[in-house]
């Protein structure tokens, strides 16, 4: 068994790329990197770490880390794959935030990382991944919905740093540059109402997928249907550009959130854990 590191984002995306796409919707993130280094390599401002491990050619682990972020990991086809990980990572003296996988992947490799490095691990979220394949509930909210324009950038702006606060108790690295690139590729999109009320991002980011969020309506708007409204009409727009899914994250603690997209069509695929290390 042996790991293999590259260089160069097209021949990963060319090796690895048939590999994730046996499960599209649970590889959906890893895929969606991927869509991003081939298509927006200006939204990565350091290298990434674009790993795979094989044992007789067959790949039996993909894993892709895009600094300051976690390591984001495949399904697991030998979980001795991990131990050669995060023997990589610590020979490199690299200084791993944390882990995002399934829960069992994201388990194994946390405690293969402390045995390793003596680093504890928390975890930070259980989320869920979720598909939709056709719109079941459109949505009844007033409105309409647009592709945000750089004359809404202060307001997104605010409720990209309100959603970065709410989800992770702190400022993800480069909100500014991020809603730059949002906007300027138009991915991101809003519905008004008399005026902004809620936004969600949505792109086509994967052979014949699409992928939603983060998706944020401001306190003072909500319980009105603008987010299941403005979700169910952008993963519309996806199917009609293409795509033959839609996948989106949802954090289980969050029963609401959980339920409107389930109205919209949404079915649970699996969970997945966000470790963090010490």
């Amino acid at each position: 068994m042996k790991l293999v590191r590259f260089e160069d984002a097209a021949a990963f995306c060319d090796r690895t790329q048939s590999y994730l796409l046996r499960h599209p919707a649970e590889h959906n993130l890893l895929l969606g990197i991927q869509s991003a280094l081939m298509r927006v390599p200006e939204a990565f401002s350091t290298p990434p770490d674009l790993l795979l491990v094989e044992l007789a050619g067959e790949i039996q682990a993909v894993g892709t880390r895009t600094p300051p972020y976690n390591f984001v990991l495949s399904r697991v086809q030998d979980l001795d794959a991990l131990d050669i990980i995060a023997d990589y990572f610590h020979r490199a003296s690299t200084s791993l935030s944390g882990i995002n996988s399934f829960v069992g992947e994201a388990q194994t490799f946390s405690q293969v990382w402390k045995t390793l490095t003596g680093h504890s691990s928390t975890l930070k979220m259980h989320l869920r991944i979720h598909q939709l394949t056709q719109v079941r509930g459109p949505g009844t909210a007033q409105g309409y919905l647009r592709v945000a324009t750089k004359r809404d950038r202060k307001q997104l702006l605010q409720w990209s740093e309100a959603f970065s606060l709410e989800t992770f108790d702190a400022l993800e690295t480069d909100i500014e540059r991020i809603l730059d690139l949002q906007i300027k590729h138009q991915n991101l999109y809003v519905w008004c109402d008399r005026k902004l009320v809620s936004m969600v991002v949505g792109r086509v980011s994967q052979p014949g997928g699409g992928r939603i969020g983060p998706v944020y309506t401001p306190p003072e708007f909500r319980r009105r249907g603008y987010a299941t409204t403005c979700v169910a009409a952008v993963s519309q727009m996806l199917l009609d550009r293409g795509a033959q899914r839609c996948c989106l994250f949802t954090d289980i603690t969050n029963p609401t959130s959980n339920h409107i997209y389930h109205t919209i069509g949404y079915e649970a695929v699996c969970d997945w854990y966000d470790y963090r290390f010490a």
